[in-house]
């Protein structure tokens, strides 16, 4: 069964032979030993680095393992089952470690279908995680700005908590295929908002409608998360946004604590591509 990547060089459709991906123009992108490719023209990167670092990486992987969200992930598989047909092409844009990635695949695969599946993330470090997590998922460091995959191919498209590029999620997504669009919702994380800042604000929550989609719903999933180790405290903050721009004095309060009680609350946005 043919992958959904293209060339980011001339556009052509890659095929995976041994350990490359070949477009008919013979351009090759190498497969690293982990399994994901490099589909990030160096005319494109911002940064030697882009992405998560390994920091992040870490702490991101250390904290999803233990099960924290998965609820989240159990209302996007339910969500991806429900919005695709038999044989869906699906795109995880800003996968990180595949966590989500994975699940959602092998709830489709479990319902009885026959999806091909990719994810792109601008991060190497995440990404050597994500592609061992699945290897039936094609996996590659890409930009959100510039997909590496075939106008109006994609049946579902999922975004949590990555850039919106809806441009191009508009060209990729054939019409009637649906994007998931997933949010902190209003009080995520207020409980260590309220350790980390004097003045902390719920995040804003709104609907907005984007040109050539239709919303079909919203969803919401909530909960309280139980950290009953420094670990799994520092795991949360340091794959949040919040451990770049909090104040000293927050850090270190997060860090005398020994356990937390924290809201989580999520936001999926529900979108239908219109017809042209």
């Amino acid at each position: 069964m043919s992958g959904l990547f293209v060339c980011p060089l001339c556009g052509g459709a890659l095929e995976r032979q041994g350990g490359s991906y070949l477009c008919p123009n013979g351009h090759c992108h190498d497969v690293a030993k982990e399994g994901y490719t490099y589909l990030l023209p160096v005319n494109r990167r911002h940064s030697k680095a882009p992405g998560d670092d390994k920091a992040m990486t870490a702490a991101r992987h250390a904290f999803l393992e233990k099960g924290y969200y998965a609820p989240l992930r159990k209302k996007l598989c339910q969500l991806a089952v429900e919005l695709t047909g038999d044989a869906p092409a699906v795109l995880d844009n800003g996968c990180g470690e595949g966590y989500y990635t994975a699940g959602i695949y092998q709830a489709l695969c479990a319902a009885g279908k026959a999806p091909r599946m990719a994810g792109i993330d601008i991060s190497k470090p995440i990404l050597r995680l994500a592609a061992r997590r699945e290897k039936s998922i094609d996996f590659a460091v890409a930009s959100s700005y510039r997909l590496p995959v075939a106008d109006s191919s994609i049946d579902l498209l999922v975004n949590c908590f990555s850039p919106l590029a809806i441009e191009e999620f508009r060209r990729v997504l054939r019409p009637g295929g649906c994007f998931v669009y997933v949010v902190p919702g209003a009080m995520h994380l207020w409980e260590m908002k309220q350790v980390l800042y004097e003045h902390p604000y719920p995040n804003e929550v709104k609907e907005t409608p984007y040109e050539g989609f239709r919303y079909l719903r919203i969803d919401h999933v909530s909960g309280m998360l139980h950290l009953d180790c420094p670990e799994d405290i520092q795991a949360l903050f340091g794959m949040t946004p919040y451990c770049w721009k909090t104040p000293r004095a927050g850090k270190e309060a997060l860090c005398k604590l020994k356990e937390l009680d924290c809201r989580m609350a999520f936001d999926i946005h529900v979108f239908q591509r219109e017809e042209d």
